[in-house]
């Protein structure tokens, strides 16, 4: 059983950039789909992107072109760079990985503790 721990998170300005990792305890070689979520208090998760296992990529329309996601396979990790933060981008950020059917379901098999990104105007 895989186990997702993410880190990176922290305090930012607005304008500014962080990188989130998320390790995995065993192999991810073979989860078709990696991705990740955020989530501020009151409001539903969202997704921010998603890698699957060949390396295509997709994004949530208000981050395409300022975040970047992608995957190490040799590390086991997935890694979401953010550039050009934003305030309303504060929230606790979720790795997780499934099946690619998950991205309409929301069953994911695997998910992460999440971590706090703090983005201060």
């Amino acid at each position: 059983q895989v186990q997702l721990v993410e880190s990176g998170g922290g305090l930012v300005q607005a304008g500014g950039s962080l990188k989130l990792s998320c390790a995995a305890s065993g192999s991810i070689d073979s989860i078709p789909l990696m991705a990740w979520y955020r989530q501020t208090p009151g409001n539903e998760r969202e997704l921010v992107a998603f890698i699957t296992a060949g390396g295509s990529t997709k994004y949530a329309d208000f981050v395409k072109g300022r975040f970047i996601i992608s995957r190490d396979n040799a590390k086991n990790t997935v890694y979401l760079q953010m550039n050009s933060l934003k305030p309303e981008e504060t929230a606790v950020y979720y790795c997780v990985g499934g099946k690619t059917s998950a991205l309409v379901s929301g069953r994911w098999t695997y998910w992460g503790q999440g971590t706090q990104v703090t983005v201060s105007s």
